[in-house]
């Protein structure tokens, strides 16, 4: 079985491991309609349309 050879301090240890948890920003695309940030291949939230035609009623609000 393998033995280290010679201790790892936690400082290295934890450095090495904290580049795999890092969570990542989405991807945002630009509403075509109203230009909006929105997330690919969903519908927009502000305009309620997705690939030109609207799919979702949405109320103005005053």
């Amino acid at each position: 079985m393998a033995v280290p050879k010679s201790k790892i301090s936690k400082q290295r240890r934890d450095k090495r491991r904290s580049a795999h948890w890092k969570l990542e920003v989405p991807g945002m695309v630009k509403c075509p309609k109203c230009g909006e940030l929105v997330m690919p291949h969903r519908a927009c939230r502000s305009c309620g349309t997705y690939k030109g035609r609207e799919v979702l009623k949405v109320e103005v609000s005053k």
